[in-house]
């Protein structure tokens, strides 16, 4: 798989790839994030009812929820030391206790995955490619098919109910294009959310992995920052403190178009074949 698929789009002279790292080790649940995003790209508000998952009123991504701060709770491990109730994977009031338990808090958004199968059925051209390497919706394109509500492994395209169309996060593609960063990231106070060229970010977050191991956190882990994985490595990649699938997230995703050619060959095979059967059962007849 290529790692630059801005080049493959037809962006032969393009800026470097830009990307979100965020360090769930340090996220607050604060969602500044959330609020930034909305005001910025004047995202409808989606609800600010209870939904009975701790403080989590937007409970996951969609069209009217660009980013997503989750809050996990769980057991604390046993080897955890004495921490805060806050934090991304900070521990109970008193580690060691039957009943310690931990905050997880991780602010999701879409991958801008390599290999985007969202790009690949969208019939209109209204998902496209830009030079930075992200994948963004045209408004004005959108026809609201939904193909690329279902292609999507993670689920974070959704059509919205008032105009039908597809929504989710576009990196904040105009600022992109203003040299300014993303509304998220400009307003995260930790540094949890984390953008610039994928590269460094990559590099940056190999290092943060490193530091927190050596701290005791044994499952700290990287997702989505292998270009060889089923999508080719994410342009929006995490540093967990668990396993993905306590964060809500597909341990093993693979982009859901990879067997799209070969099914096609196999459709075009059986035309052939059906098309010659067809040829031969007229010329028996005729005979």
């Amino acid at each position: 798989m290529s790692t630059d698929p801005a080049a493959r789009a037809g962006h032969l002279d393009h800026p470097p790839r830009m990307g979100f790292f965020t360090d769930t080790s340090i996220c607050i649940g604060c969602k500044a994030c959330e609020v930034a995003c909305k005001e910025w790209n004047a995202v409808p508000e989606d609800g600010i009812s209870l939904s009975g998952m701790s403080y989590d009123n937007t409970v996951g991504l969609g069209a009217s929820t660009w980013r997503h701060v989750a809050f996990i709770e769980q057991p604390a491990p046993p080897a955890a030391s004495p921490g805060g109730v806050a934090g991304g994977g900070a521990d109970g009031p008193v580690s060691g206790r039957p009943d310690a338990m931990r905050w997880l808090m991780s602010s999701d958004v879409c991958k801008h995955c390599t290999e985007a199968a969202c790009l690949d059925v969208c019939p209109t051209g209204a998902l496209f490619r830009t030079e930075f390497g992200t994948v963004v919706v045209q408004d004005d394109v959108c026809n609201g098919c939904g193909y690329c509500v279902p292609a999507c492994p993670f689920g974070v395209i959704a059509r919205r109910e008032e105009d039908g169309q597809a929504h989710k996060c576009t990196l904040c593609y105009d600022r992109l294009g203003e040299g300014m960063e993303p509304a998220c990231a400009k307003a995260c106070p930790t540094d949890s959310i984390q953008f610039g060229p994928l590269d460094e970010l990559r590099e940056r977050a190999r290092l943060r992995v490193e530091d927190l191991r050596e701290a005791g956190q044994d499952k700290a882990q990287l997702y989505l920052n292998d270009p060889a994985d089923g999508i080719g490595g994410g342009g929006a990649f995490f540093l967990l403190l668990d396993e993905p699938e306590v964060y809500g997230l597909p341990p093993d995703p693979v982009v859901t178009t990879r067997d799209l050619a070969g099914m096609w060959r196999h459709v075009g095979i059986a035309a052939a074949g059906l098309a010659v059967t067809a040829v031969a059962l007229g010329l028996g007849r005729r005979r």
